[in-house]
């Protein structure tokens, strides 16, 4: 599984976000996990029809978007949209 996270440098939420990822990526094995600043990645944001930051897409290994979220989402959220996507 993969867990795309779309940030931006300024962006307060984004620090939130980011936080809830490192203790996500902690407790599941095996989850690869890609930031993309916006700014830098413009062409990867735009294909994810990504609007605002923190965006947070997880897909299956066969890359099925199984959980969207814009902003920063509780552990607990982002832990039962990746077990959607075992």
């Amino acid at each position: 599984m993969m867990l795309e996270l779309y940030t931006s440098a300024f962006c307060g939420p984004c620090h939130a976000a980011r936080a809830v990822v490192a203790e996500a990526r902690a407790l599941v094995p095996g989850l690869s996990v890609d930031e993309a600043d916006v700014a830098h990645r413009p062409g990867d944001a735009e294909a994810r029809d990504v609007r605002s930051t923190p965006t947070i897409v997880v897909t299956r290994d066969d890359g099925e978007v199984v959980f969207r979220a814009e902003g920063a989402p509780t552990l607990d959220k982002l832990l039962g949209a990746l077990a959607l996507a075992l």
